[in-house]
C-alpha cells in the first residue's frame, strides 16, 4: 500500500501526550495538579448552560444549520463587535466554525495556495505551523524574543520577506504561550506592512477579554484587527473568555473575497458547526454572561498575582510578561543543568511530584527546550499547590 501522505507528517501536539498521562496517573489514584492546558475552570456561563439543558430536553429539533452558522448566532457575534470595539460588522461576514481550529483550517485553505510562504512568531501555538504544513504551505519562522516582547515587528517582517514575498502572517494577541500583546500602534504598523506588501493578515484574537490592564496590558479587551481595516481574517472562539472549550465553537470575521470560498469549503468539509452548541451559545452575549465571564477573568488576575509573587521561589530564569491569556512562559534557568531539557524536566515533575506543565519544545523548536509553559487557568488553589510541589521537587 502507498505510504501515508507527506502532508500528514506533522509533529504531534506534545501537550496531548501529557494530558493522556495525567489521565492514566489519576486512574491509578495519583493526585495530579494539571497546569498543562489552557482550559478555564468553571465551564460555560450559567445562561449558556441553562439553554443547553432546555435544548437537550428533547423539545428542540436539531438538524444541519447553514454552513457558516445560524443567522441568529452570526447576528449576535456581530453585535459583540459593536459592544466591545465599536465596530459595525455585517453578520454575513461572520463564519461560525467548529472551534477556532476549524476556523484556522478553513481560513488557511481559502487564503493560501500550496507553496505560499506564511510567517508566524516563534514561540507560538504549534497548530498554526502544523495546519499550514499539512496544507502544503511553507512556514516562515520569525524568531521573536524579549526584545520585541515575543511579537513580530515590521522590521522582522522585512527580514523574513528577503527570501521571498510573504503570502500571510499569523498574529496572536494575546499570544500562546507567552501571553504578550501588541498595542494599537504596533498592530497598526503590522497591518500597514501587510497591506503594503500584499500579505494576508490572520489575527488570532481568541484570548481577547482575558487581559490584565492592571498589570500593564495595553488595551482592556485587546485591539481587534478590524479596527484598523477589514481586510484581515479575524479568528475568535467561545473557548477562552466564555470557558466553553468542549463545545467546539469558534468564528471568523472574513474579508469580502473570502466569504464564498469559506462557505463552500465549510459545506464540503464539515457541513455545519454543531447545532446544539450554536443554539446555546446565543446566550453567551447576555448581560449576565458577560458579568460571569468578567468575574472569572478577575479570578485569573488574582491567580496570576499569586503566581508572580511566588515566582522567585521557583528559581527559574526569565519569563514572558503575561499581558493576557493565562500562561506563564519561563526559561528553566538553573534547572537545565540538572535535567538537560524542558521535556525531561516536565516528565520528571509529572511522574515524581504530580504536577503537569508543558515543555516549551511544543511552541519553539529552536529555544523551547529551555522553557516551560505553566497555565494558571486552573485557579489559585491549584497554582499554590503546584508551586509548593515544584519547590519541593527541585530541592
Amino acid at each position: 500500500m502507498p505510504a501515508p501522505s507527506s502532508r500528514s507528517q506533522v509533529a504531534p501536539f506534545g501537550v496531548m501526550d501529557i494530558i493522556a498521562r495525567v489521565g492514566e496517573l489519576r486512574a491509578q489514584g495519583r493526585d495530579v495538579v494539571s497546569l498543562c492546558v489552557g482550559e478555564p475552570s468553571g465551564g460555560a456561563p450559567p445562561d449558556v448552560s441553562a439553554a443547553a439543558v432546555e435544548i437537550h430536553s428533547g423539545t428542540t429539533a436539531l438538524g444541519y444549520t447553514p454552513a457558516l452558522g445560524t443567522q441568529t448566532l452570526r447576528e449576535r457575534i456581530a453585535g459583540h463587535y459593536g459592544r466591545w470595539y465599536g465596530l459595525d460588522v455585517d453578520p454575513s461576514r461572520v463564519a461560525v466554525t467548529t472551534g477556532s481550529s476549524g476556523a484556522f483550517t478553513l481560513g488557511f485553505l481559502a487564503a493560501f495556495e500550496a507553496g505560499d510562504r506564511v510567517a508566524l512568531a516563534r514561540p507560538g501555538y504549534p497548530a498554526y505551523r502544523n495546519i499550514l504544513m499539512a496544507l502544503g504551505c511553507e512556514v516562515v519562522d520569525i524568531d521573536c524574543g524579549p526584545e520585541t516582547r515575543y511579537q513580530p515587528t515590521p522590521d522582522l517582517l522585512d527580514e523574513a520577506a528577503q527570501e521571498g514575498p510573504l503570502a500571510g502572517l499569523i498574529l496572536a494577541s494575546p499570544a500562546n504561550p507567552t501571553g504578550t500583546m501588541v498595542d494599537r500602534a504596533e498592530l497598526a504598523g503590522i497591518s500597514a506592512w501587510c497591506r503594503a506588501n500584499g500579505t494576508r493578515l490572520v489575527s488570532d484574537e481568541i484570548y481577547h477579554g482575558v487581559t490584565y490592564p492592571e498589570a500593564g496590558a495595553p488595551d482592556p479587551r485587546g485591539v481587534c484587527a478590524w479596527e484598523l481595516g477589514d481586510d484581515a481574517v479575524v479568528v475568535s472562539s467561545f473557548s477562552k473568555y466564555w470557558g466553553m472549550t468542549g463545545w467546539r465553537l469558534g468564528w471568523m470575521l472574513l474579508p469580502d473575497d473570502l466569504i464564498r470560498p469559506v462557505d463552500a469549503l465549510a459545506g464540503n468539509l464539515v457541513l455545519s458547526p454543531p447545532a446544539p452548541a450554536q443554539l446555546a451559545a446565543e446566550q453567551a452575549f447576555t448581560e449576565e454572561s458577560y458579568a460571569a465571564c468578567d468575574a472569572r477573568v478577575a479570578d485569573f488576575a488574582r491567580t496570576r498575582s499569586i503566581l508572580l509573587e511566588a515566582a522567585p521561589r521557583l528559581g527559574w530564569g526569565d519569563a514572558a510578561p503575561a499581558d493576557g491569556a493565562f500562561y506563564y512562559y519561563a526559561d528553566l534557568g538553573p534547572q537545565l543543568a540538572r535535567f538537560g531539557t524542558s521535556q525531561n524536566y516536565a516528565t520528571a515533575l509529572l511522574e515524581e511530584a504530580g504536577v503537569a506543565v508543558t515543555p516549551g519544545s511544543d511552541f519553539d523548536a529552536r529555544h523551547g527546550s529551555r522553557c516551560v509553559r505553566l497555565s494558571f487557568a486552573a485557579g489559585a488553589a491549584a497554582v499554590a499547590e503546584a508551586v509548593d510541589r515544584i519547590v519541593a521537587f527541585q530541592a
